[in-house]
């Protein structure tokens, strides 16, 4: 598995664009994301169809054209450092392939966050771009409104990266399967990893990789469903380490539990629950792209250089 690039930080003063890539966004959380974002001395701008609807598919912000648009516009801006998405939902995956790839990596690096159904792009900023991304909360998301270990977490990894090379969980971690691995942290959403097989430019294994997974609302036999479809096609073979996130609106945790012990344990590598990242309160940052160290009985994931340079 490749190294991705690792973007710049940001700096006080630096022009960051919103996007909707997937999602309609509520106005009056747009609005509150965007004061956060000042309050950190950024200077946000807001891409012309962020507060779109698509005419007939009331689940998505804006016609495919559009968003696809606005991200591209956005990342090939010189004057724009990152590019943070507003919300997740669903569409992502009906614009990944409308971008101009080979103009993004022409405008080269810069920093990339969201997740869920961004999960999308954060497979194909790695895989077509070969870029390192943010796993976080999204501008216009609640937990990044309301919940200050989420805003801290992420505003540390944006300003000052080297503070968190130690990523902790908070105490709520514990090994499904004790050990350590290393390996490059990827992952996001199991459900848009299990749809992402098969599709042009899909990453064809997580071998050599600590691979996190998360979900929303998902019953167990869906859940069940993704897993066996990421094992049968042989996805998984060769992962060092598996990172698992937050079950929102799931099945009850336990049913979930027994579920990822029996889909992952028999990989016999070492495997931590409840690690503080995805759809819960207070969500953590995690770096996809970059080289890391996973202690499944400490519940840390410590990486080999910052997120970002």
């Amino acid at each position: 598995m490749t190294r991705p690039t690792r973007p710049t930080r940001l700096a006080p003063g630096a022009r960051v664009a919103v996007v909707a890539p997937s999602g309609p966004v509520p106005e009056e959380r747009l609005a509150a994301g965007l004061d956060i974002l000042r309050g950190w001395d950024l200077d946000p701008v807001v891409a012309p169809h962020v507060l779109d609807r698509h005419p007939e598919f009331t689940y998505l912000a804006g016609t495919d054209a559009d968003r696809a648009a606005d991200l591209q516009t956005a990342w090939c801006d010189p004057d724009v450092a990152a590019v943070l998405c507003a919300r997740g939902g669903y569409g992502a995956q009906r614009m990944v392939d409308l971008l101009d790839w080979d103009a993004i990596r022409a405008a080269g690096p810069k920093v990339f966050l969201g997740f869920s159904d961004i999960t999308a792009l954060h497979e194909a900023f790695a895989n077509r771009a070969g870029l390192v991304t943010l796993h976080g909360p999204m501008v216009a998301a609640v937990d990044f409104i309301k919940n200050t270990r989420a805003q801290e977490h992420l505003r540390a990894t944006l300003f000052e990266p080297e503070t968190v090379r130690v990523i902790e969980s908070g105490g709520g971690a514990a090994p499904l399967v004790p050990g350590r691995a290393t390996g490059v942290v990827l992952g996001g959403c199991l459900s848009l990893l299990a749809a992402d097989l098969g599709t042009p430019h899909a990453r064809t294994s997580a071998r050599g990789g600590l691979l996190c997974l998360e979900d929303v609302g998902e019953e167990t036999y869906r859940l069940d469903r993704a897993l066996t479809q990421l094992l049968r096609a042989g996805w998984l073979d060769g992962v060092t380490g598996i990172l698992l996130g937050s079950w929102a609106r799931c099945s009850p945790y336990e049913q979930v539990r027994t579920l990822l012990t029996d889909r992952l344990a028999g990989l016999g590598v070492p495997v931590v629950e409840e690690f503080g990242f995805g759809h819960g309160e207070g969500a953590l940052t995690i770096p996809f792209g970059v080289r890391a160290e996973l202690d499944a009985d400490a519940g840390t994931l410590t990486l080999e250089k910052p997120a970002l340079a």
